[in-house]
């Protein structure tokens, strides 16, 4: 049996559209099963049932990093499978072994996606550029949209569509979505292009659209919680929009002010925020090293998080980020 592994946001979603996109007649390929979740779900690997993998077996593995989840990727690889492992997220000790054909670039200016579209030659490169900017390398997207002569209307659309389809990522659980991201991701597959999705009125496009317009407003009325010269930090109240616009918003926080670091907060309960951090985009470094100095926390160096900050410890995360790009 064959297993597809991906994050559930734009940068998964779309890596794994392309490959599959490209291997349309592959029957093998599309028979795989989808093993995906919310954006924060990245410990995906140990789902996959180790009873049901031969060395027939082909697993694909994207934009989930290799460092938290290489036990299970041990595990899968001692199955003999074929496993094929596509990011940029910190990966650790890359195991060497002949069953595993790893393709991992930690640059701050790349995304799974990005790095597909170069094995595939840029076969579907209009949904490597949808990914791009739904990942929030927005400067990157922007030249290569200006690199295939899209007009300025035609990048916006590709920005909105990719924004759309990564706050379709965030969430608690799934159930706080608009899509399932296996539903999202089999509904995109009919699109070899973005723009069919975009002018298609059924398409996924426009249920995000809708939904995202209205949690954007609310957000928009958030507390803040901290302002200064280095660091924004919001706060959002404990409800399903709030976490589905959470991270979209944190990029357009960044966006507006690219040289000054962002958080979003969002209530959990009592006594824990969820964390969402964005390095200034001016300066995109540190934000995995800071969160990853607390408790549930990790990330890249463009933006990371923590699943569970004790309330008590906020004043000493925004003095770490204040500390770290003053």
């Amino acid at each position: 049996m064959n297993f597809d592994v991906f994050n559930g946001d734009a940068d998964g979603i779309l890596a794994l559209l392309q490959l599959r996109l490209a291997q349309h007649n592959d029957t093998k390929a599309s028979d795989a099963a989808l093993i995906t979740g919310i954006k924060r779900d990245v410990s995906l690997v140990k789902q996959i049932p180790l009873s049901e993998l031969t060395p027939e077996s082909k697993v694909t593995i994207l934009d989930v990093s290799m460092e938290k989840n290489i036990d299970a990727l041990s595990s899968v690889l001692k199955t003999e499978a074929e496993v094929l492992y596509i990011d940029h997220h910190r990966a650790g000790s890359i195991p060497n072994v002949s069953n595993l054909d790893s393709h991992i670039d930690l640059s701050a200016d790349t995304c799974t996606a990005l790095i597909v579209d170069k094995l595939l030659e840029g076969q579907f490169h209009l949904w490597a550029i949808t990914a791009a900017y739904g990942d929030n390398l927005v400067s990157v997207a922007d030249q290569l949209a200006k690199q295939a002569e899209l007009s300025e209307t035609e990048a916006e659309q590709l920005k909105e569509l990719g924004t759309l389809i990564n706050y379709n990522g965030y969430g608690a659980h799934t159930d706080d979505l608009a899509y399932h991201p296996a539903d999202l991701y089999q509904a995109l597959l009919q699109y070899p292009n973005p723009f069919d999705c975009i002018s298609d009125s059924n398409s996924p496009f426009h249920v995000l659209k809708a939904a995202f317009d209205s949690d954007f407003a609310m957000a928009s009325q958030s507390e803040i919680k901290h302002v200064s010269e280095q660091c924004l930090a919001v706060l959002l109240a404990d409800e399903p929009w709030s976490r589905r616009i959470s991270g979209t918003y944190g990029n357009h926080l960044a966006n507006q002010s690219p040289d000054r670091a962002h958080v979003v907060l969002t209530t959990i309960d009592e006594d824990h925020y969820l964390v969402s951090l964005r390095a200034p985009l001016n300066n995109k470094t540190g934000a995995g090293e800071i969160c990853s100095q607390f408790e549930t926390g990790g990330g890249r160096a463009g933006a990371a998080g923590i699943n569970k900050l004790p309330k008590k410890d906020l004043c000493k995360l925004i003095t770490t980020i204040t500390s770290f790009y003053g």
